[in-house]
């Protein structure tokens, strides 16, 4: 027969083991260790992308907050926000009582003071900064992991790295072709050689007119624009309209991508978000280019 006390360990030693195998360990782009007990049943996300890589990830039903601009998935914008990209509110941060927060690095969620008060109230924060396209695929292995939903996240993170594996061979031999990717008019603003839009250049075959900048989304000058002339301008932008702007670049009729109507277009959700959806940006870009060798006569291999 046990004893009271015999059953008594026996039941802490039981619950012991089982906390231990439903712990969660996830290192996150900051390098700081983000440590569960058990997998997060509710979580807020502060940037849209994070919503979006979470659903991906199969742990959707835990998102209870997120910021403005969320609204990929559809149901993501019946959701509470708890802030934009002017700051976020912590008070409603803590109504929602969350037991994981899904922060990105250049976002106010992120910075230092929000990262201590929300660790004061016992709240873990996961920081996100993709920098590669194998990042995003990262990302959403951890988020199912920190979610309770490995598997479907494996499956989503293997399915994106096969439609990149496929687009790089599709287009890895294709001709050159100098590209301004335009993410704002004002201030000018580009991307340079360590973002994730940089990558998708490179993948589709293009060459980034300002690879030599080492600045993540760097302003530029009219212009070095102008000296550096482009064979195609791609406008981002926001949402998926196709910003105005992008055509006031006709005031420059010498301008290549003027000359030949190579002023282009790629929802901006689907490229400045570092979501699996790039997957899609990118096969649009990358098809809109080989237009432009096609045009061009240069469809061949690279010189």
């Amino acid at each position: 027969m046990v004893s009271r006390r015999g059953l008594a360990l026996t039941l802490a030693f039981v619950s012991g083991v089982a906390t231990a195998e439903s712990a969660v360990v996830v290192t996150d782009s900051m390098d700081r260790e983000i440590r569960l007990t058990q997998p997060a049943e509710r979580i807020i996300a502060l940037a849209p992308h994070l919503a979006e890589n979470l659903y991906t990830a199969g742990g959707g039903d835990r998102l209870v907050g997120t910021m403005a601009h969320s609204d990929y998935p559809p149901e993501v914008r019946e959701l509470p926000e708890v802030g934009g990209y002017g700051g976020i509110s912590l008070e409603a941060i803590a109504a929602l009582e969350p037991d994981l927060v899904l922060a990105w690095a250049s976002a106010p969620g992120a910075s230092d003071a929000s990262l201590a008060r929300m660790q004061s109230l016992g709240i873990p924060v996961y920081v996100n900064q993709p920098r590669t396209l194998d990042d995003i695929a990262q990302t959403v292995i951890d988020l199912g992991r920190l979610a309770g939903t490995p598997a479907a996240a494996r499956d989503a993170a293997a399915a994106f790295r096969d439609g990149l594996s496929a687009l790089r061979q599709r287009y890895a031999n294709r001709a050159p072709v100098t590209v301004f990717y335009q993410v704002w008019n004002d201030p000018l603003q580009t991307i340079g050689s360590n973002h994730v839009i940089a990558e998708v250049l490179e993948l589709c075959g293009a060459r980034n007119l300002f690879a030599d900048t080492r600045s993540l989304a760097p302003q530029i000058s009219l212009e070095a624009v102008l000296e550096r002339d482009p064979q195609v301008i791609v406008a981002g932008g926001a949402g998926s309209a196709r910003p105005p702007w992008l055509d006031d670049w006709r005031r420059w009729p010498s301008l290549q991508a003027v000359r030949d109507n190579n002023l282009v277009h790629v929802p901006a959700d689907l490229l400045q978000r570092s979501s699996v959806r790039i997957l899609e940006g990118a096969g649009i870009l990358c098809r809109r280019l080989d237009a432009v060798r096609d045009d061009a006569g240069e469809t061949g291999q690279a010189r």
